[in-house]
């Protein structure tokens, strides 16, 4: 049966998340992939998606979606029948994974993001000192999912079944991981965040999005 559901995944991004996580609800849907130019996303995909023109955008049967954590909730509520990644409305444990799925981009991606464009983007001043300052949230943030880790029942966020938590968080650790925007002298820390990302890569459902999308960080 051919599928209404179509994701436009761009390489080296958080689109990443959208395709785990379709996998995961074993949803099949076609895949539209664009290169970045010069870094960013092409211009022509702009033009024809229209309003944001951002990645991930997901298509369901006519209706376009955008920003991950919001796609991320709408597949959960519409495919998500036995609420195994996220809990029913109402249910208080819903609100505690939403917590991450949120935190994911206004917390860790975005204290993450600053100091990459500091990096990037100061010229003038002290760029050493602007990012020391900046980067001390990413510690805070860190630490704190390296405790939460340290509780849980299990390899998850909440045991050892994967939620829209980690769905959320996983490429957010990664991004900071990998491009070391984290203070510095703590480059080796976290090795329980470390290892949660290890145990996301190692799911067959995290292998087959890989394989279909061909993701790259």
């Amino acid at each position: 049966m051919a599928s209404g559901i179509t994701l436009h995944f761009l390489q080296a991004s958080r689109c990443i998340r959208t395709a785990w996580q379709l996998h995961l609800l074993g949803l099949d849907y076609n895949l539209k992939l664009s290169d970045r130019e010069n870094g960013l996303a092409p211009a022509a995909f702009k033009q024809a998606a229209g309003a944001l023109g951002k990645f991930p955008t997901l298509e369901d049967n006519g209706e376009v979606f955008y920003e991950s954590g919001n796609i991320c909730e709408y597949l959960c509520d519409k495919y998500d029948t036995a609420h195994r990644l996220l809990p029913a409305p109402g249910d208080p444990h819903r609100y505690k994974v939403l917590q991450w799925v949120h935190a994911s981009e206004a917390t860790f991606a975005l204290h993450g993001i600053s100091v990459l464009y500091i990096r990037l983007h100061q010229k003038t001043g002290d760029v050493e000192a602007t990012e020391k300052g900046a980067s001390v949230n990413i510690g805070k943030d860190l630490d704190y999912l390296e405790d939460v880790l340290a509780k849980s029942s299990g390899k998850f966020i909440f045991g050892d079944e994967v939620t829209a938590a980690d769905v959320m968080m996983h490429f957010s650790a990664v991004f900071i991981l990998q491009r070391q925007l984290v203070p510095k002298g703590r480059e080796g820390d976290w090795p329980g965040v470390r290892r949660w990302i290890q145990d996301c890569e190692a799911t067959e459902s995290y292998k087959e999005a890989v394989k279909k999308t061909g993701h790259k960080i």
